[in-house]
């Protein structure tokens, strides 16, 4: 929560946006549904099992559309200074663009769009996000944890038995479908959808497609249950595998681009905490399963006076106390300060539903 509250609204959004980007390109190589052929019907078992002993492939490289609906709707301009121009940029509103990833996990994402481009590049350590419209370069390093042994030893892939197993489990807690046979960018491909079982939460549900010759991720999608379309998903109009030359994952940035590094962690340890807190606040949930609201709460010392993110965002009344709400298509966050202690209650259900647990707090 503390590098929430040191960021602007604007490079908020941008990494938030950056975040949805590089995971759909992680878990979604390509995709476009065509006419193209299609695998022979499997058990959604066997067609896992042999999307895990896939022969490796050398680097992937596609044209791909990204479309984001997750902020449409929410009033970005009207809590804060640059909303109009954040709505507009790529990783917020979707575009269109090209796709690298590299057979060592380095990866490179090219966004278009009338308003700028924006460019994602992951290096094997570092994420950069350049915004050209606003000739910025956003920096994330993760914080690195030791392995037990050589990064390209992944062991043996689980058995059909093993897959099995796990299928079944996830089925206790959601809805499986079948691997539905499909064509995703010219590519035979499988489609298994993932529903939640209980309702009452704005999550509908999320797609994943693979390749079932190359057993890669094809195409990812995240549904909302008030509509039908997916609200984020990274489509493909063209795939092809092959290497991936070095040079592709070098960032070309202008020399006066302005640099902004973020911090794993917002920068404290637990020993850097005020009044001997670990930096993470008390948090609790509130409901059961999907729809289930988290409150987390922080001490709010100078933070509340330097203001947030959030901060900029429309306001609602909290018993008499001004919450910053942001409305999304998959949930609702909503952020306050009362007696010296800072609320962000957060939920993937309806704005009313978190407004009315806050004013309960």
């Amino acid at each position: 929560m503390n590098l929430l509250r040191r960021l602007h609204l604007s490079r908020l959004l941008l990494v938030c946006g950056a975040v949805v980007a590089l995971g759909a390109g992680l878990a979604a190589i390509a995709s476009a549904l065509g006419s193209g052929p299609t695998p022979a019907p499997l058990p959604l078992a066997q067609a896992v099992e042999n999307a895990l002993n896939a022969p490796r492939v050398d680097g992937v490289s596609a044209r791909i559309t990204f479309t984001n609906h997750l902020l449409e709707g929410a009033n970005l301009a009207g809590g804060g200074d640059g909303g109009g121009s954040i709505a507009s940029n790529p990783l917020v509103s979707g575009a269109s663009g090209r796709l690298w990833v590299a057979s060592d996990g380095r990866m490179r994402i090219e966004l278009q769009s009338e308003k700028g481009d924006t460019e994602i590049i992951y290096d094997g350590h570092t994420v950069s996000v350049y915004d050209t419209a606003n000739n910025a370069i956003y920096r994330y390093t993760p914080e690195q944890h030791a392995t037990d042994g050589p990064a390209d030893d992944q062991g043996a892939p689980p058995s059909i038995a093993d897959v099995e197993r796990a299928i079944a489990h996830l089925r206790e807690h959601a809805v499986v479908s079948g691997a539905t046979p499909s064509d995703v960018a010219g590519q035979p491909a499988y489609t298994v959808r993932i529903s939640p079982k209980e309702g009452g939460s704005l999550l509908g549900g999320a797609e994943v497609s693979f390749d079932a010759g190359h057993g890669l991720p094809l195409r990812t999608a995240i549904y909302s249950s008030k509509s039908s379309a997916p609200v984020v998903e990274l489509a493909a109009t063209e795939v092809s595998y092959g290497p991936v030359d070095s040079s592709v994952f070098s960032l070309a940035a202008p020399s006066d681009a302005s640099v902004h590094v973020i911090e794993p962690g917002g920068g404290k340890t637990a020993e850097e905490a005020p009044d001997g807190q670990d930096g993470h606040g008390k948090l609790t949930g509130h409901g059961h399963g999907i729809s289930t609201i988290g409150v987390l709460e922080t001490p709010d010392h100078s933070a509340r006076k330097q203001g947030g993110p959030l901060e900029q965002l429309p306001t609602v009344s909290v018993k008499g106390t001004s919450a910053s709400e942001l409305r999304t298509a998959l949930g609702t966050i909503l952020t306050f300060e009362r007696s010296g202690v800072r609320y962000v209650v957060a939920g993937a259900v309806e704005a009313g539903q978190v407004e009315a647990l806050a004013r309960e707090l």
